[in-house]
């Protein structure tokens, strides 16, 4: 078996500053965003030249922008909400103590979507449409955030077979082996999703299927990491033995799949007339 590397979670420091691995990762996220942002703008359904609205450089900047605030607002009250309701229902304030750790993907993810709302409103753009723009540049940035979370050594997985080759122990979780699940979350979340949305989305789709192929695909692949990872220590295993994060994940995938037939079919009638 492995041991983690416990690797400091201070990648610099100058002075008084303190310069986080973790805090790298979001930044190297924001900057893929851009980079695949720029060229997403060349895929067919956004180089359009029949298009009612351009779309532009400073649109991948803008939608950077609030996409960050809604992962953090979103994210932050998605953990609150989903996983300690009782806790910051009694410490209201505590709900602002970010730096003390506590975010959802789920709210995250609905906190984007809400600022997509915002910003399709101010483009007079349809939001499926912007929706399916953002999709495909979003897993790296997950990539990116579960490889803080293993250089951090948390969220780890549940024990694994001390034969595993790659069974790792972790500070703090004791001295059996475990499966290094976040490192499972960067190979199927992250990579292996992006590959997958990144050859679907090249290609024209009825609007709205991209961002279906999203949420059925990392709503699948993050169910599947759930059997391997560790439940939250204060909620355990809920209702048919399934963790809160599988939990969620059902309307993702069940929404996906709605969204993707509907899309299909909204465009089969729109093009019969």
């Amino acid at each position: 078996m492995l041991q983690h590397p416990q690797i400091d979670p201070v990648a610099l420091q100058l002075g008084p500053l303190a310069i986080h691995w973790y805090g790298l990762t979001y930044l190297a996220a924001f900057g893929l965003f851009m980079w695949l942002g720029h060229l997403r703008l060349r895929h067919p359904a956004f180089a359009g030249a029949g298009l009612a609205q351009p779309w532009a450089k400073r649109d991948v900047e803008d939608i950077l922008f609030l996409g960050v605030l809604g992962v953090v607002a979103g994210g932050r009250l998605g953990y609150c909400l989903f996983y300690k309701p009782a806790y910051y229902l009694q410490n209201p304030l505590e709900i602002f103590a970010v730096w003390e750790g506590g975010m959802s993907f789920h709210g995250g993810m609905l906190g984007v979507a809400v600022a997509m709302v915002w910003f399709a409103h101010s483009r007079k753009r349809p939001f499926l449409h912007v929706m399916d723009f953002v999709a495909p540049c979003v897993p790296t940035g997950l990539a990116a955030g579960r490889l803080g979370n293993f250089i951090n050594g948390e969220l780890w997985g549940r024990v694994s077979d001390p034969s595993l080759p790659w069974g790792m122990v972790f500070r703090g979780a004791g001295d059996l082996p475990r499966h290094p699940s976040q490192v499972y979350q960067f190979l199927l979340e992250g990579v292996l999703l992006f590959l997958l949305l990144w050859i679907y989305a090249r290609k024209r789709h009825a609007t709205g299927q991209v961002t279906a192929a999203f949420l059925f695909g990392y709503g699948v692949f993050r169910f599947i990491a759930e059997y391997f990872r560790e439940p939250d220590a204060h909620l355990g295993l809920l209702s048919l033995g399934m963790s809160m994060g599988q939990w969620l994940c059902v309307p993702m995938v069940l929404g996906g799949v709605g969204l993707w037939v509907w899309a299909g079919r909204r465009n089969t009638i729109a093009e019969n007339g």
